[in-house]
């Protein structure tokens, strides 16, 4: 009986080329050590905070030059609270920071990092359409 034979069925139909079989607790040799939950959610708060379309469309705006809630409320085309609603999102999720200029506040991306995640979800979705 060959090793393949003595696994259930299941198992075989479970398994994908680099996954583990069913019930295997050992990761293979060459896999790297996964993240630590700290950092796998802070990641994921992240991305929460960058799951919305206007946040999105936000961020793409930002990535050009800083900008104060009026340009973005012309930009976008959405009402200044809605604008300020997300903007108090990415904020205090980090991905943005403002700086008061007179009565107004310049707002900028925090580093570039989080614009390059936009624009390969905004690319990876217009592959798919």
């Amino acid at each position: 009986m060959t090793p393949a034979e003595a696994l259930p069925a299941e198992a075989l139909a479970a398994e994908a080329p680099g996954d583990l079989p069913a019930g295997s607790t050992h990761a293979p040799a060459d896999a790297p050590a996964p993240p630590e939950a700290d950092t796998l959610t802070a990641a994921g708060e992240l991305l929460r905070a960058l799951a919305a379309p206007v946040r999105i469309a936000v961020v793409l705006q930002l990535r050009s030059s800083p900008r104060c809630v009026h340009e973005l409320v012309d930009a976008l085309g959405v009402t200044q609270p809605l604008i300020s609603q997300h903007l108090r999102v990415l904020k205090a999720a980090g991905v943005v920071r403002g700086e008061r200029r007179g009565r107004e506040v310049v707002y900028r991306l925090v580093d570039d990092h989080l614009a390059h995640i936009v624009v390969d979800a905004v690319e990876h979705a217009e592959e798919d359409a």
